[in-house]
């Protein structure tokens, strides 16, 4: 098991970078020291420059990776919901019953993150920091449309769209389940960041309270159709 977990890729959208950074061994320490330094100074802060001075290696040897930092920044989002996605399908696969398998998956994508082993260069929790506290500066750009007819997002719609087949598997007459779906994946990074900063907004302080607070909206909201 192990060892296919090993082998799993997550696939990006190729019009995102230059080079494919799992490519190379460089390309993988780009990935791995840009988690650490965008964590540790924020994505203003963080230059490609710096990024050469930490790795040892000069900055243009970056750009034949990634045509700016706002690439990079999106390639970093879009693997985080693309290594979400597959820990979602691969958990929830065998699952035939709608309301346990939507249980299952909003409990994946809500809950605090653990380091996955099965990606040794990539730091999922400190990632995880970056997209709750960056990620909307990914798509709040002059460029959002253009660049999500490029599919940029593709990874971070295919996953809303999972969620909201389920929820239309339980209540097929809900007229909201993409806004839902949408909202469960937002809102549980927002939650995690009021936690983290503006804890007297929020309730959820407990580790994966954000995974209860949406356990018990959506099955709030949603009637399971009858047979």
């Amino acid at each position: 098991m192990d060892r296919l977990l090993q082998s799993v890729k997550i696939n990006i959208n190729e019009n995102i970078y230059v080079k494919d950074p799992e490519s190379s061994d460089l390309g993988k320490r780009i990935i791995e020291e840009s988690i650490l330094m965008i964590n540790d100074m924020g994505f203003e802060s963080f230059t490609f420059k710096k990024l050469g001075a930490k790795i040892g290696s000069n900055e243009s040897s970056i750009y034949r990776y990634f045509e700016n930092k706002h690439k990079l920044l999106l390639y970093l989002a879009s693997w985080y919901w693309g290594w979400l996605e597959y820990q979602l399908v691969f958990a929830t696969n065998s699952i035939s019953n709608p309301k346990e398998k939507l249980e299952k998956t909003i409990e994946i994508v809500t809950k605090a993150t653990e380091e996955d082993s099965s990606f040794s260069h990539i730091n999922e929790v400190l990632l995880n920091k970056i997209v709750i506290n960056e990620y909307s500066k990914s798509y709040l750009t002059k460029e959002i449309d253009a660049e999500n007819k490029e599919g940029y997002f593709i990874i971070y719609k295919r996953l809303v769209t999972r969620i909201s087949d389920m929820i239309k598997a339980i209540d097929p007459d809900y007229p909201y389940a993409s806004s839902l779906a949408s909202t469960i994946l937002e809102g549980s990074l927002h939650q995690y960041f009021l936690r983290d900063h503006f804890p007297s907004l929020t309730d959820c302080h407990a580790k994966n309270a954000p995974t209860a607070y949406f356990l018990n909206l959506v099955f709030s909201i949603l009637i399971p159709k009858t047979k």
